[in-house]
């Protein structure tokens, strides 16, 4: 492979690295010390903050993935209908483990959406320390849990992808 297909493979392997280490990190380290914080209302602002903050960077990631994992598979000859249109190609373990990855991302991509546009904001928006709030919270905290579980076995799949 090329010196471009190894610089499109790190910048991939970094934005992976910011996507879900920034998930992980705000739901093992951030969201644990954010509940000690009182009063409701400060907390709450921090959550929207940070939330704001890393769905910036989150979704710019996003995209870099996107870019970065298609001009990949264009480099080593897959995006051809030649190839994906052949039961074949789906049957072998790369084939099969690729079809786990894009399930993976695109999960990931149709939950981080869900959270960051819908439940997040919403709980910024309700009440601080109300009930209302509360379950709103728990409900983004839900998502981003799940989020966090697929983005395990995303990284499960390219380690076996990248050793296939």
């Amino acid at each position: 492979m090329s010196a471009g297909y190894y610089i499109l493979v790190s910048i991939h392997v970094l934005a992976a690295l910011l996507w879900l280490g920034g998930m992980l990190f705000l739901g093992v380290v951030g969201a644990p010390v954010l509940r000690a914080i009182e009063p409701p209302a400060l907390r709450q602002r921090l959550f929207t903050e940070l939330g704001r903050r890393f769905r910036t960077v989150g979704w710019t990631a996003v995209a870099t993935l996107v870019t970065t994992g298609t001009l990949m598979l264009h480099a080593r000859g897959l995006l051809h209908w030649s190839v994906l249109g052949s039961g074949n190609f789906w049957r072998t373990t790369f084939g099969t483990t690729l079809a786990l990855k894009l399930t993976a991302v695109a999960t990931m991509i149709v939950v981080s959406a869900v959270h960051d546009f819908l439940h997040g904001p919403a709980a910024g928006r309700a009440a601080p320390g109300s009930p209302a709030a509360i379950a709103m919270r728990r409900r983004a905290a839900l998502l981003a849990r799940a989020n966090a579980l697929v983005g395990i076995l995303l990284v499960l799949a390219a380690v076996r992808l990248a050793r296939s």
